[in-house]
C-alpha cells in the first residue's frame, strides 16, 4: 500500500499530531476531526490523504 493510501489507526494519528486520544474524540464529536472510516468491528481508520487534506485546510498564511 502506498503512503498516500495508508490508513492510520487512532493511536497512530494521535502520535503523529501529538495529541491525546481524548482530544481526537472531542474533535470528532464536534465535527472537527479528519474524515474517518468506521470498520465493521467499530475501529476507526483515517486515510493518509484525508489527514493531509485536513491539515492543508487548517493552514494559515503567516
Amino acid at each position: 500500500m502506498s503512503r498516500a493510501n495508508e490508513r492510520l489507526t487512532v493511536a497512530e494519528l494521535c502520535a503523529e499530531l501529538r495529541i491525546a486520544r481524548s482530544t481526537f474524540y472531542e474533535w470528532r464529536a464536534k465535527g472537527r476531526a479528519p474524515r474517518c472510516i468506521k470498520l465493521p468491528n467499530g475501529d476507526l481508520r483515517v486515510r493518509r490523504i484525508e489527514l493531509e487534506r485536513w491539515l492543508d485546510d487548517r493552514e494559515e498564511a503567516a
